[in-house]
């Protein structure tokens, strides 16, 4: 909006907005666009000096924001800003983008296996290494300004979201944060917490899409809106025409085709379907000028098969120069990748379907491939990508529409239908700001699908943000080593876990308080003038459900029925007996006393709840802490907790598994192992099989000494974990070795083609497990005394090899 368009007092307000805040007002000069109102008011709190929680949909420009906090960090003498991130595709991109911005001696990238220029004033980052530095009171923490935490919806994921509300909690209290968020229902409670831990913190929401979103359902070989879209419908109502195609097998019948089709269904007939094989609309989406697209389908599979099918069907998407460019673009990034590798890899067919504009994009797929598929896309070189919901996640790729195959996916037990949030997460890929006039989302009609579900799920922006902090071993040990065991309860009461339970106890309180006053009325109508009539309605209930419980059994022996015969009998009479049994108002005082006997179940429960919620990651601290002392990692003096010298080698160790690596070293578990046995035996300890793999059996493991260490590491496993349900904690699931072969052969120098074939997987996700293996076999190379330290380097280099040692940005 330029100033001609508004009223003079608009104008006036501007003018005195650009006054008091001169700093935005020169970022703002430097954009090729003007700032939305969203955007303008996150940054000016920043330059007020304060933190800020941005929660806006997908590709509305919260980064914006973040880059408004560099800028203010840059123009500061020494001031240090650390952009994190939850993925290392997504901090790679970023580290890419402030190169550009700011130029490569003032940024720096520090990521699991990654460290570039790591005392940059502006160094991106994953969260993990953050909350590292912060327990290890890193140097680098000098001079620091501001942190950005992007995707902060992250701390909801239940394995790594822990390690966000660790940052939070821990930073220095002078560090301004930017928090960037995907749009959450409870963006104003996270905010009071940001605001109870952190200090001054605005939160602001933004429920705007920059691009609108047109709603379409793929019918036979029509597109049909979503909504109603006449002038006359309320909001959000379905469209009349496609509840009457559901009905009717995605045809818009006459009214005789109606009765024919009445008389049909009358006869338990129903209508043919059909549904459009994918490169029919692909040619669709070509022809309405809907490209590119992203084909969202819930399996890696799933993905590369549909490629596969729309090269078959002979899809060509570009021209000669756009080939001649995506080959050249191909080469060069792929220029460290080993001939002999190519052919695995599967080189030459993805070639040929970016050649074609169209690619797969999944966790699977090799990291360099990943990330040329995502320039070419970006470059509007490849229009069609096959994508699993990964790619709505985080990595900057819009396009101008998103398709869903289906509204359900597996979620590792059960297939299950997609939440609201999730829809919104996928169809926010829909729709390239300063491109598109809006963006499209198109649904695959099938048999059983209801317009009206589709509709809500698309109408709703329910996406709550829920904690899933648990304290562990090494945050234990670093906190009370840093403040003593009490003030480490009160940290982690601080938590937005326990911040969550303190409202939710709050509400119930409130609730139980109401029952109990409820109660007393209602002890007060039961009150009986000739005796207690508690006591009597107690007599009374216990010969009931004796009564109920005699009809259920029908086997039961002579001695077991006279036995019952002889209690209701005594129940009887003592109810007879009771100075209650004779009073005229007897079953009026009954009524109410069902009423409190029914209430006051209800509000012992209540009371039940709030004692199990208060305090609860407190409690959880504690039997951590008692497992600790019992294995002698914590020792108690003069009535202090203390570290001992296990707790400070557990210190330094990182990641589920930080106990049981930290049990092993102490037993000496490892001390013969060569550098091939130390990786097969390290990726044993992060490897998370499916749920059909789990332990590879004697004849498929690693020769040599790795045999009786993985006896020895299996035995400490399960004395840990019997320990852990002996101090009621969860415990955890033993090594998996399903992969460890693989990752043995590996180190050995064996070739990419016999160990992909041994591990049985993708080489992305080879790639991947090798990658958390060196993490931990680094830790093991500082941490651990003597020989294992040695050996665990010479295992680390040897992994790092290959596809394995490829990076987009070293």
């Amino acid at each position: 909006m330029t100033d001609q368009t508004l009223s003079p007092a608009e104008r006036f307000a501007a003018s005195r907005d650009r006054a008091r805040q001169p700093l935005l007002e020169t970022f703002r000069e430097g954009l090729r666009f003007d700032l939305d109102p969203f955007q303008r008011e996150a940054c000016g709190a920043l330059e007020r000096g304060r933190s800020v929680l941005v929660a806006a949909p997908t590709g509305a420009g919260k980064t914006i924001v973040a880059e408004f906090a560099v800028f203010l960090a840059m123009r500061e003498a020494n001031a240090k800003v650390f952009y994190t991130t939850p993925m290392k595709a997504l901090s790679n991109q970023k580290f890419q983008e402030f190169v550009e911005a700011y130029g490569a001696e003032s940024v720096g990238l520090l990521t699991g296996d990654t460290n570039i220029n790591s005392h940059a004033r502006i160094v991106v980052m994953t969260t993990e290494v953050l909350r590292n530095m912060l327990y290890a009171d890193s140097d680098l923490l000098t001079d620091l300004a501001y942190v950005v935490m992007d995707e902060v919806h992250y701390l909801a994921d239940r394995f790594r979201g822990a390690v966000w509300e660790e940052v939070i909690i821990h930073l220095p209290s002078e560090v301004r944060m930017v928090s960037l968020s995907a749009t959450v229902s409870n963006a104003e409670e996270f905010g009071d917490w940001l605001q109870a831990v952190r200090g001054d913190t605005d939160v602001v929401v933004s429920e705007e899409r920059p691009v609108p979103l047109e709603q379409h359902i793929l019918m036979r070989s029509k597109l049909i809106d979503l909504f109603d879209s006449s002038g006359l419908a309320t909001t959000n109502r379905v469209n009349p025409e496609l509840v009457q195609m559901a009905r009717y097998g995605g045809r818009v019948l006459s009214s005789r085709q109606m009765r024919d089709v009445g008389r049909y269904h009358s006869k338990g007939g129903r209508p043919d379907s059909f549904r459009m094989s994918r490169s029919e609309l692909v040619a669709l989406l070509d022809d309405r000028n809907l490209l590119p697209a992203i084909f969202f389908i819930f399996s890696r599979n799933g993905c590369d098969q549909a490629v596969r099918q729309v090269l078959r069907a002979g899809v060509r998407l570009t021209e000669k120069h756009e080939r001649d460019e995506i080959r050249e673009i191909v080469e060069d990034r792929c220029r460290t990748l080993l001939d002999e590798d190519l052919a695995v890899l599967g080189y030459w067919e993805w070639l040929e379907g970016l050649e074609r504009g169209v690619a797969a994009h999944h966790a699977g797929l090799l990291p360099a491939f990943k990330e040329v598929v995502e320039e070419l896309f970006r470059r509007k070189l490849v229009k069609v990508v096959f994508a699993t919901e990964t790619l709505a996640l985080g990595i900057n790729m819009p396009a101008r529409t998103v398709v869903l195959e289906k509204l359900e996916k597996f979620n590792g037990e059960a297939r299950v239908p997609i939440t609201p949030g999730e829809y919104t997460q996928l169809t926010g890929r829909a729709g390239r700001r300063g491109i598109d006039v809006e963006g499209h989302s198109v649904i695959q009609w099938e048999d059983g699908l209801d317009p009206q579900s589709v509709a809500s799920l698309a109408s709703r922006r329910s996406y709550p943000l829920n904690s899933s902090f648990r304290p562990t071993y090494n945050m234990a040990v670093n906190l009370i080593d840093q403040f003593g065991r009490p003030r480490t309860r009160e940290i982690l009461e601080s938590s937005f876990a326990q911040f969550q339970a303190d409202r939710a106890v709050v509400d119930l309180a409130r609730k139980a308080l109401q029952q109990e006053q409820s109660l007393a009325g209602y002890e007060e109508a039961m009150t009986c003038h000739l005796g207690d009539f508690r006591e009597y309605f107690a007599i009374r209930r216990e010969l009931t459900d004796l009564e109920r419980s005699g009809s259920r059994i029908e086997s039961a022996s002579n001695s077991e029925r006279e036995k019952r015969q002889r209690q209701l009998a005594a129940l009887r009479k003592r109810m007879k007996d009771h100075p209650c049994h004779r009073c005229p108002e007897r079953e009026a005082h009954a009524r109410w006393a069902e009423r409190w006997w029914k209430l006051k179940r209800d509000t012992d429960r209540l009371r039940s709840q709030i004692q199990s919620r208060t305090g609860a990651v407190a409690k959880v601290f504690d039997r951590v802490s008692e497992v600790l002392l019992e294995l002698g990692y914590l020792t108690k003096e003069n009535g202090e907790t203390e570290l001992t010298v296990h707790g400070r080698t557990l210190k330094r160790i990182y990641g589920e598994r930080d106990l049981l690596v930290a049990e092993c070293l102490r037993r000496n578990a490892w001390k013969d192992l060569d550098a091939p046995g130390l990786a097969a035996m390290a990726c044993a300890l992060v490897f998370e099989p499916r749920r059909d793999d789990g332990l590879a059996n004697d004849r498929t493991l690693p020769r040599g000494a790795f045999r009786p260490a993985l006896e020895k590491t299996t035995t400490l496993w399960s004395t840990l974990d019997d320990l852990e349900q002996d101090n009621r904690l969860p415990g955890s699931e033993p090594p998996s070795t399903a992969l460890s072969l693989a990752m043995w052969m590996w180190s050995r120098g064996s070739g990419l083609d016999a160990v992909l074939s041994e591990a049985d997987m993708a080489a992305g996700d080879f790639v991947r497990w090798a990658k958390q293996t060196i993490d931990l076999l680094d830790q093991l190379s500082l941490v651990a005394q003597g020989n294992v330290g040695r050996v665990a380097r010479q295992a680390l280099e040897s992994i790092r090899r290959g596809i394995v040692a490829y990076s987009s940005v070293a």
